[in-house]
């Protein structure tokens, strides 16, 4: 896995929405009962065939950032987002509120310096994330365009349907409307939603393979392997890279104690 190329994708949402169990989910096909509050950042790994099936099938290294979703420290996790390639969404279908929020957290991600340089309007650093939660009603077009893929992803599926008594899965978000992005909903204690073959799971490795040719394909043609700095090299390589098995799970939280 050492000599395996990798992206990052960054997992955002409110707190409680269900991130931990959805990347367990996604890395290692099974349910979590009982995750723990994310303080700071948990990462999960995944191999990922790139264009599975075809003459150009490639492995590729997903490292899946979960981000705590707490405000209490949304001043400091900003030095999760050096480096991103793409970014999935969470909210909790039973919770609109978590929904209104994701153009905050696509704001707060944004604002900040990633690896494909700085977007929107404000500047990197603790401030661009602090002014994502700040300013009043935030849209798409406050944010304007984002030049890496997105994915929306609804949880909590089962405590919609019985919130609401309304089939959700017939329901897009505003986001994915806005930036016409993709959006899955799931119960993320039932790893049958994402079981190979279904449309969740053709989507979720549609999401994979464009973040994987924004990342590869469209910096081999500008004559770069990748918009990375030697400094943004040296950070991921503190992610270690020998793994035994095809998933693994990490845990930063030191930064924000």
């Amino acid at each position: 896995m050492s000599d395996l190329e990798r992206v990052r994708v960054l997992v955002v949402g409110d707190s409680g929405v269900g991130k931990t169990a959805l990347t367990n989910l996604i890395c290692h096909g099974a349910a979590l009962n009982n995750p723990g509050w994310t303080v700071g950042c948990s990462v999960e790994v995944k191999l990922h065939e790139y264009l599975e099936g075809t003459v150009n099938q490639k492995t590729y290294c997903i490292e899946l950032w979960d981000i705590g979703g707490s405000h209490a420290h949304r001043n400091t996790r900003h030095v999760f987002y050096n480096v991103v390639h793409g970014i999935i969404l969470v909210h909790d279908l039973s919770n609109r509120k978590s929904c209104l929020n994701l153009n905050r957290w696509l704001a707060e991600v944004t604002r900040c310096e990633s690896g494909s340089g700085k977007f929107g309007s404000r500047g990197g650093g603790g401030g661009g994330t602090a002014a994502a939660w700040e300013d009043g009603n935030i849209s798409g077009t406050d944010i304007g365009e984002v030049a890496i893929p997105l994915l929306v992803m609804g949880t909590k599926m089962d405590s919609a349907q019985e919130k609401r008594g309304l089939p959700t899965h017939q329901k897009r978000s505003d986001i994915a409307e806005e930036f016409g992005v993709e959006e899955i909903h799931l119960n993320t204690g039932d790893p049958s939603g994402l079981a190979a073959g279904t449309s969740s799971a053709a989507k979720l490795t549609r999401f994979f393979d464009k973040v994987i040719e924004k990342q590869f394909t469209d910096s081999r043609r500008k004559g770069s392997l990748t918009h990375i700095q030697p400094t943004d090299r040296r950070r991921m390589e503190k992610v270690p890279s020998v793994l035994s098995d095809r998933t693994s799970s990490l845990q930063f939280s030191s930064v924000l104690h």
